[in-house]
């Protein structure tokens, strides 16, 4: 059966139609938190790709690490293709896992994901063909993340004769917060004058479809944190000078109870804020976070409900100890749920705790990652010098890691992981 291109209609963000229709070599998205420009790159490229005007097209999406694109680009992609053709997506593009592609099924043309972390992930990129057409377009996600060589890597591979369909054209699209006033992607793109560079700059203020719950945070972060607001909520080149933890990697490791000393759940509050509960490992004196759930205004029985088949149920989970009633309600659904009791100063003891041991931060918890990137001590606006006291906002997986090495900054005996399974 020959399938006939489906007539879609998406709404965007108007702020993006330029961007969208922009056929230059380079096309920078640069926005806050919440801007929405993953969305909509997601959404373009799943239209543009599933339009038989651009078959021979193909696009490759870009992360340091290969495996951060399964939270990333292939979920707003394969998001995009369930918002644009419904219940019909199945007949319309083929959705594969392992390895993640994507397939359209009118145009055959395909998305494939990549990592530039090392020297092997870069020459598998050197060596990408396809059996249809050629790479066309690149999707470069948390693009600040990577080296500028990296990139020159990239490049490289976008040339050959497109005169088989004359629609066709390279490009690169950049998609960043901006965190860093002195990057290199700064200096090299964003503020050099091309007819090849396209910039553009969104903040979550243009996003029609943010709730006001998100609106309401962000006037939070603007009053406790006016540098991180600058740069996370208006999008503005900055700093994230004072940063507490830097001693983290973010890696795909084996989270099997079995490779760890032992394993605690530990878990942060909240509705208004996140709510954030993780699992985490320790072998040797490190710390691995494995999973994350990190959800906002849901009551407790409905995160209960969430947490359910995805956390160990027979290990201690350690909890805000100003919640007891939440506490009672976890001991009830069978989890081993304690109060961390809080002393004076647990919180800076608990921070010089993680700052001396390394902690892997498995890709897949997202959150956690965006958490760690910018959580900061508080600056004396006076001084203009930064004390030992953390800025109280965006700092729930924070509490949640703080929680979780209770065991192992008091000392106390360390218990294998129950194996009686989840």
């Amino acid at each position: 059966m020959v399938m006939k291109m489906k007539e879609v209609n998406v709404e965007f963000n108007r702020n993006f139609k330029e961007f969208n229709e922009c056929k230059k070599r380079y096309r920078l998205a640069k926005g806050s938190a919440g801007s929405g420009k993953s969305v909509n790159i997601a959404q373009n490229f799943i239209i543009k790709l599933g339009d038989p005007k651009y078959k021979g097209a193909n696009l490759l999406c870009v992360r340091k690490v290969d495996t951060t694109n399964k939270d990333s680009t292939y979920a707003e992609l394969k998001s995009a293709i369930y918002k644009i053709y419904g219940d019909k997506a199945g007949l319309f593009w083929q959705i594969k896992s392992n390895p993640m592609e994507l397939i359209s099924k009118i145009t055959g043309n395909k998305v494939i994901f990549r990592g530039m972390k090392d020297d092997g992930q870069r020459e598998k990129v050197k060596s990408i063909t396809f059996d249809v057409g050629k790479l066309t377009w690149i999707w470069i996600e948390e693009a600040t993340e990577l080296y500028e060589a990296d990139v020159d890597i990239l490049d490289d591979r976008l040339r050959g004769d497109l005169s088989f369909n004359p629609f066709l054209y390279y490009q690169i699209t950049f998609s960043f917060n901006p965190v860093s006033a002195t990057h290199w992607l700064k200096a090299k793109y964003f503020d050099i004058k091309s007819d090849d560079i396209y910039t553009h700059q969104s903040t979550y203020l243009q996003n029609r479809f943010i709730d006001e719950a998100y609106h309401r945070r962000m006037m939070m972060r603007k009053e406790r944190d006016p540098d991180g607001y600058r740069i996370y909520g208006l999008g503005e080149w900055g700093e994230t000078g004072g940063l507490i933890l830097t001693n983290y990697v973010i890696e795909d490791f084996n989270t099997s109870p079995d490779r760890f000393d032992y394993m605690v759940n530990s878990q942060d509050f909240g509705f208004n804020h996140a709510n954030c509960i993780g699992e985490v490992g320790f072998k040797d004196g490190e710390i691995y976070l494995c999973r994350e759930l990190y959800v906002f205004e849901k009551d407790t029985s409905e995160i209960i409900q969430l947490a359910d088949g995805k956390f160990q149920k027979r290990i201690t989970m350690y909890c805000d100890s100003a919640e007891p009633d939440r506490i009672r309600m976890w001991q009830k659904a069978g989890y081993r749920a304690c109060p961390v009791k809080k002393e004076p100063n647990s919180v800076k003891a608990q921070i010089d705790y993680l700052k001396q041991h390394t902690i892997h931060i498995h890709p897949s918890c997202v959150n956690t990652i965006k958490e760690i990137q910018q959580w900061k001590w508080r600056k004396d606006e006076k001084t203009n010098t930064f004390t030992d006291e953390p800025v109280n906002f965006f700092d729930d997986a924070m509490a949640m890691l703080r929680y979780s090495i209770e065991q192992e900054r008091k000392g106390k005996v360390k218990l294998k992981t129950f194996r009686g399974g989840i």
